[in-house]
């Protein structure tokens, strides 16, 4: 059995059982959080959201990329909106590479560099705060003034507030 199949085996199995608002498409706390996309965090557990309250945008790294801006300007403009939450996290797998080396990695299997950017970083807090003024900075967003970020520790579950 493939990992799909075990998931729809399990979808079958447990029926439509999430609580929570889901006639509108308009996320009922008028929030979009922006996380990575590392399996290890939950992030309808870590905030106890339910199906509905908040957009969550899920790439490597949680960083704010031109695709992440594009997402957020839908989220705004379209549906509503207003605050943005960064999370990025300690043990992040985007430490372990570098932008040059992951794209020649790249290159040297596949003939083809990459065009897009990698976003490797080594300072999870300066990353927060990249990410965080790139939303701050977006012409393509008329709400930037809540906007916020934060680094989850992947061992003890706490997240702490980057400024």
């Amino acid at each position: 059995m493939t990992a799909i199949d075990l998931l729809l085996q399990r979808n079958s199995e447990s029926g439509d059982v999430a609580p929570g608002e889901r006639s509108v498409p308009e996320p009922s706390l008028r929030v979009a959080i922006v996380i990575c996309m590392d399996a290890r965090i939950n992030e309808f557990a870590l905030f106890g959201l339910a199906p509905g309250e908040a957009h969550v945008l899920r790439n490597a790294g949680g960083v704010v990329t031109d695709d992440t801006i594009r997402s957020l300007a839908l989220s705004q403009h379209k549906l509503g909106t207003t605050e943005v939450l960064v999370v990025q996290h300690t043990g992040c797998g985007v430490n372990a590479v570098t932008e040059d080396g992951f794209k020649d990695e790249l290159e040297q299997a596949t003939g083809l560099r990459p065009t897009w950017a990698v976003e490797a970083f080594r300072d999870v807090r300066a990353s927060v705060r990249q990410s965080m003024e790139r939303v701050r900075r977006s012409p393509y967003l008329p709400h930037t003034d809540g906007v916020r970020g934060f680094v989850y520790d992947v061992h003890t579950g706490e997240l702490s507030e980057v400024r």
